[in-house]
């Protein structure tokens, strides 16, 4: 998939027929939060935290999502998604005066740091076509000066009815709109004063404000406008979803979270949840958890928080960024399906555990769901426990165990993606036997690399040439039975593969007797 979204069409590309599937796909994360600047409700691809500073702006007191974006890249990860959300805020105003009137733009960008500017002439336009002009836009690093982005936006007209009409063309730029009331005259040349000839820049003439602190509904936004949570439509896939904190003392709330985890489950993705920093100790996180209903295999908690060493204020900070960045350390270098705390994989040396949790109640916690952070060699703390929030049900049981939940959602991924040219072949047996081999290879691969206790593998494929009664809809059907390396036994999937879309089917994530299928 491209890594641009392109004003809300999702461009998805389709894996070659009969390619190897890959066995190390790089972990990818997607945040969600407050920033200085950036598009709202678009998520960006950021690869280090240089890009996340140049597309939204440096770490910023009043938001979580800047320390957390850089906890992730000192940690391991490679690949975040950023998604911008706001609360009432506003971009910077601009008006180009226009013989009484004016052309009102607005930046698309709302932020006070946002700062664009424009510029109009008449260059190569007819004396007797004096309905058009030239329009330059410009995004200027406030700190700088440099221009860090540029538009320009040749013979357009100020009225409505025409078909270069400027309100039309603003519409593909990613720096500003047009603002009623629209100018009745052609915006009128931008010079340097006193220098009829010599051509300047209008400035804003209202500054962009950042608007108030997020609620939990501006994380979980709206699917059908694709806001918050939902702008992660815009995108194919990711592994880890993160929600930091949206302010300085508030936490994510449970409607957030609940909200968060149907969206983690719908789309193949575990959910990292911070602990409260009201949780005092081993018992409060317990009781909390227990009373906030928090029971699905696709959330991973931990406790407690961590502190920066050296930090004046001692404040306990989360580190739910540096978690998901060592996850992504992890599958690359040794795969998802071992424990955590491997060597070499632990929290940076600047953070440390805010409190000290023994050993019966590090037991606790992990009963309870939660990973702990405990100090560990050379200074580095750990993440232990190994678990995730899917504890006391018979149906979760299996997936009790991060590793396991987290293994089965990387084959059930990437075999979604890998496979997904088979949905546009013709049916028949040919297709069934090439499905099985790729399906086949891939799970032999991963064995080599110590991924599963055995290479006693099912793949059965069904592509279309059984003339199943409880399948109108054209596709195929891949049914697999492993048993992964720390599972008490084989677990067996059922892949379904239509052309609108992928699904696990009810028969999923089940344990099953390898002996039924033979």
């Amino acid at each position: 998939m491209s890594d641009a979204v392109d004003r809300g069409i999702t461009v998805t590309e389709i894996a070659p027929m009969d390619q190897p599937i890959d066995v190390c796909p790089e972990t990818t994360a997607a945040f969600i939060g407050r920033a200085l600047r950036g598009p709202l409700n678009t998520p960006l691809l950021v690869k280090n935290f240089g890009e996340f500073r140049r597309r939204f702006g440096d770490v910023w007191g009043r938001s979580s999502l800047g320390p957390a974006a850089k906890q992730f890249f000192d940690h391991g990860g490679l690949r975040l998604y950023v998604v911008r959300v706001a609360n009432n805020a506003r971009g910077a105003m601009l008006c180009l005066p226009a013989s009484g009137s004016a052309l009102v733009l607005r930046a698309v960008e709302p932020g006070s740091t946002v700062t664009i500017r424009a510029a109009v002439d008449y260059d190569r336009i007819d004396d007797d076509a004096d309905d058009l002009f030239n329009l330059t836009l410009q995004r200027v690093d406030p700190a700088t000066g440099l221009v860090v982005d540029q538009e320009f936006f040749h013979k357009l007209s100020w009225q409505e009815e025409s078909v270069s009409f400027v309100g039309d063309e603003l519409l593909t730029s990613d720096l500003a709109r047009i603002e009623h009331p629209f100018p009745t005259h052609r915006p009128e040349r931008t010079t340097a004063a006193g220098r009829s000839y010599e051509s300047t820049y209008v400035d804003h003439a209202q500054a962009g404000t950042d608007g108030i602190e997020l609620s939990n509904y501006d994380l979980v936004g709206s699917r059908r406008e694709r806001s918050g949570l939902f702008a992660l439509e815009q995108i194919e896939h990711f592994d880890l979803l993160y929600l930091p904190p949206p302010g300085k003392r508030k936490d994510v709330g449970p409607t957030a979270v609940l909200a968060a985890e149907l969206y983690s489950r719908e789309r193949g993705a575990m959910l990292i949840v911070d602990p409260s920093p009201q949780w005092a100790s081993a018992e409060e996180a317990v009781n909390a958890v227990r009373d906030l209903g928090y029971a699905s295999p696709n959330i991973l908690g931990y406790y407690p928080r961590v502190v920066e060493r050296g930090s004046e204020d001692g404040v306990a900070r989360p580190a739910g960024g540096a978690i998901a960045g060592l996850l992504c350390k992890q599958d690359r270098t040794c795969g998802p399906w071992q424990p955590l705390g491997q060597h070499g994989i632990g929290l940076h040396r600047g953070l440390r555990p805010v409190s000290n949790v023994s050993s019966e109640e590090e037991h606790l916690l992990v009963r309870a769901g939660l990973n702990v952070i405990n100090g560990g060699d050379a200074g580095k703390a750990r993440l232990s426990g190994c678990v995730t929030m899917g504890r006391g049900s018979e149906v979760y049981a299996t997936f009790s165990k991060l590793p396991v939940r987290r293994f089965c959602l990387q084959i059930i991924n990437t075999i979604a993606q890998a496979t997904r040219w088979a949905v546009f072949e013709p049916e028949d047996i040919t297709l069934a036997k090439r499905l099985r081999g790729q399906v086949l290879t891939y799970l032999y691969c991963l064995n080599d690399l110590g991924a599963f206790v055995d290479e006693e593998f099912i793949v059965q494929c069904d592509a279309g040439v059984s003339d199943r009664s409880d399948s109108k809809e054209r596709g195929i059907t891949i049914l697999l039975v492993f048993h992964p390396v720390g599972c008490d036994g084989p677990i067996s999937l059922t892949l379904h593969q239509t052309a609108s879309g992928f699904r696990v089917g009810s028969t999923a994530f089940g344990l099953t007797i390898r002996s039924s299928f033979d």
